[in-house]
């Protein structure tokens, strides 16, 4: 198992919350780029790309599309894969680890811990970032809200699966 960063209440933001899908269902949702975007961006909002190589120093890329139509692409790094439990990304980096120069908004980085509880998946979302005014900057986005609204999509997909 992968060590990591202890959570600073500062610079980071988490989400936790126990589902009532497999956590084999939210591990496929979270890798397979034709069911992630039917659920990453949370509704009015839509994801019109997403490409993922699942492996660490991968691309992971998606398009989000705002109501108005206007698209905002997103290139990173992956930079854990343990099958079935965790996922590591960073928008900080680009694939093969090349650290990326300029890009929107704030470089953060992505941890996603899939736990089976017996009848379901405690989900832990982290996003970690550089200095207190990007987690500020996170939050004042809503990160609470869009990665919970999110995951409810996640849910409502893999149930219909």
């Amino acid at each position: 198992m992968t060590a990591y960063p202890h959570v600073d209440p500062d610079l980071d933001l988490v989400l936790t919350r126990t589902v009532d899908v497999a956590p084999e269902l939210v591990w496929k949702a979270w890798t397979t780029p034709e069911l992630l975007v039917k659920w990453f961006a949370p509704r009015p909002w839509s994801t019109s790309a997403c490409e993922i190589d699942l492996r660490p120093g991968g691309r992971f890329h998606t398009v989000m599309r705002s109501p108005e139509g206007e698209e905002y692409p997103s290139t990173g790094c992956i930079l854990v894969v343990e099958e079935g439990s965790t996922l590591a990304f960073t928008s900080g980096l680009g694939p093969g680890f090349r650290p990326q120069v300029g890009g929107d908004g704030f470089p953060f980085t992505a941890i996603i811990r899939i736990e089976g509880t017996g009848g379901g998946t405690k989900y832990t979302a982290t996003a970690i970032h550089a200095d207190a005014s990007a987690r500020k900057s996170h939050e004042e986005m809503s990160f609470v809200e869009g990665w919970s609204a999110a995951l409810d999509q996640l849910v409502e997909v893999v149930k219909v699966r």
